[in-house]
């Protein structure tokens, strides 16, 4: 009967795997796909993208929450759990406080650049990420990498290179340039971006690994802080056009949409995290990259060349390779270990 019950668990959690892989691919494809969509339709308002980025974090902060009081099973029990970790613990958000300030700049620059280089082109140059935590993780928390993952970078850069190269030389998404599309600007943003993911990321992760509070309690932090540093944020930056045309000024069904698919993404990773491997979110993100190409075709007369293409090709390789071909540490033999 136990052999059945583990049989059972195991089969669950494989099924949880693909299950979670899918729904991060069509979430990163359809998020990066919606962001470019809101961002420049033909709108009488365009909505201000820093109120959006506030209550993304403010809904993953509840999500989180509901999470957390799910796993407690009590409301009483749910409240102090949130006690015991949050109020009394101050220094402990002070630490998270960092990479929620970085995430939120992240997802301000995310807009500026979706809204300068078209979905397909922001999907494959995004992946810059990797080369930026790689790098991140190398100095942050003494990681090693593989001779062929070090290759994998390399290709991963000359991937990025070749698309940005189609980027730079070719017209708006409608066939036309257009004049409130800068992909110089769109590239700048999107390498400042991955390298505030790759930051933020591994110092999550440093955190993550020297506690014992859990991921979603995490994001609770996250998104509570997140949202704080949002608003700050918006009314340094936005703070005259608010006061004069609203808070959800431009708001409709698809600015809304999009919110929820930007809240989503970060619960999900957690998700992924901890039931996929590398290899398998290799692939959800070069399915992601796919998809974004298809769609962009279909949707926004998103042009192919062959830069794109081989571009593109390198870089779900390096996705591939980087995730497939670890670190591994040299064996210690007998007589070493005896000198």
């Amino acid at each position: 009967m136990a052999s059945d019950s583990q049989v059972k668990i195991q089969a669950s959690q494989g099924n949880l795997k693909y299950v979670s892989l899918v729904t991060l691919t069509v979430q990163n494809a359809a998020l990066i796909l919606w962001m470019r969509y809101v961002r420049t339709r033909d709108v009488d308002e365009m909505f201000i993208s820093a109120t959006a980025v506030m209550l993304a974090e403010l809904s993953k902060c509840v999500i989180a929450l509901l999470i957390i009081l799910y796993q407690e099973r009590s409301v009483s029990k749910w409240l102090d759990h949130l006690y015991q970790n949050l109020i009394l613990n101050p220094m402990d958000n002070v630490k998270v406080s960092v990479p929620a300030f970085v995430y939120v700049m992240q997802n301000n620059l995310q807009f500026l650049a979706v809204s300068n280089l078209d979905a397909a082109t922001y999907q494959v140059s995004y992946q810059l990420k990797i080369l930026t935590t790689a790098l991140f993780s190398v100095g942050m928390l003494n990681r090693r990498l593989g001779a062929l993952q070090w290759i994998a970078l390399v290709i991963l850069m000359c991937g990025v290179a070749l698309v940005q190269l189609q980027s730079s030389t070719s017209k708006g998404s409608d066939g036309k340039e257009s004049k409130h599309q800068n992909a110089l600007v769109g590239m700048i943003a999107v390498i400042t971006s991955c390298l505030m993911s790759g930051f933020a990321g591994v110092y999550f992760e440093k955190i993550l690994k020297g506690s014992p509070q859990s991921v979603w309690l995490r994001n609770v932090q996250l998104g509570f802080l997140g949202t704080i540093m949002g608003l700050i944020t918006l009314f340094v930056k936005d703070g005259k056009e608010v006061s004069e045309s609203g808070f959800f000024k431009g708001y409709d069904w698809a600015v809304w949409l999009a919110i929820m698919l930007s809240s989503a993404g970060g619960l999900l990773v957690a998700v992924v995290v901890k039931y996929a491997d590398n290899i398998l979110k290799g692939f959800a993100t070069s399915a992601a990259i796919i998809l974004s190409c298809i769609i962009s075709i279909y949707f926004f007369n998103f042009q192919l060349s062959i830069q794109f293409v081989g571009g593109a090709t390198l870089v779900m390789i390096s996705v591939y390779m980087y995730g497939r071909f670890p670190y591994v540490a040299p064996a210690v033999t007998e007589a070493s270990s005896n000198a």
